[in-house]
């Protein structure tokens, strides 16, 4: 059986490597001129920002593939090692309990901010998770891990969180104009804003378990 799976496997991986190697070898032929065809709709995409606009409007399914695959990350992880147990008060140095204390309120300040921005600037869920997820791996360290019980039984809710929402976003879509992911003008913008907000909380919280998952397979190693 075994003998059977690695055969299996090395099939599936020379299949896709042919595949790959067929696609980077295809002649390419000049495109159109992308920036401007992105200027030019900019005005029905709800936001002001071409990469906004390209990622949670006019190729929005990207945005929603790699949040899944923060959800398979997770679940490797997390079939590998589950989330410690928390260590109750355990006594952390004075500078990094106030330096948690004077920096966690910024990070999630900035961490929403980078989210409101992201419509008319850089910024966006990903980069606000990421310093969310910051902010919280920081409060671990600083000892304020009374938070991870919470964790290990909301995770799945809260990491799936931000895809249920891109997909129930598409399904309606789907449902109203027959095009997935094809936010209607109107209510682009606030539609962008519901499913950012929620992915920014879903990466955060996905970013936060990996690290705890992956600290725990160190501790592993021999």
């Amino acid at each position: 059986m075994k003998a059977f799976a690695s055969a299996a496997l090395a099939l599936l991986l020379a299949g896709l490597a042919a595949v790959l190697a067929w696609t980077v070898t295809r002649p390419v032929t000049p495109g159109r001129d992308v920036p401007a065809l992105i200027a030019g709709a900019l005005d029905v995409s709800g936001v002001s920002h071409p990469v906004t606009a390209v990622l949670l409007n006019f190729r929005g399914y990207d945005t929603l593939l790699e949040l899944v695959v923060l959800l398979i990350a997770l679940a490797g992880v997390r079939c590998l090692a589950p989330l410690p147990p928390p260590r109750g008060s355990a006594p952390v140095g004075g500078v990094l309990r106030e330096l948690a204390s004077l920096l966690l309120p910024v990070l999630v300040l900035v961490a929403v901010y980078l989210l409101w921005a992201g419509a008319t600037r850089p910024g966006g869920a990903f980069q606000g998770g990421a310093l969310l997820a910051a902010a919280g791996i920081l409060a671990l360290l600083a000892g304020r891990d009374r938070f991870l019980w919470r964790l290990e039984h909301r995770l799945w809710p809260l990491a799936c969180l931000g895809v249920a929402v891109f997909l129930a976003v598409a399904a309606g879509t789907l449902a109203a104009g027959g095009v997935l992911l094809g936010l209607p003008s109107a209510h682009a913008g606030t539609l962008i804003l519901v499913i950012e907000g929620f992915a920014l909380l879903s990466i955060a919280v996905t970013l936060v378990a990996l690290f705890l998952g992956t600290g725990e397979l160190e501790d592993r190693d021999p």
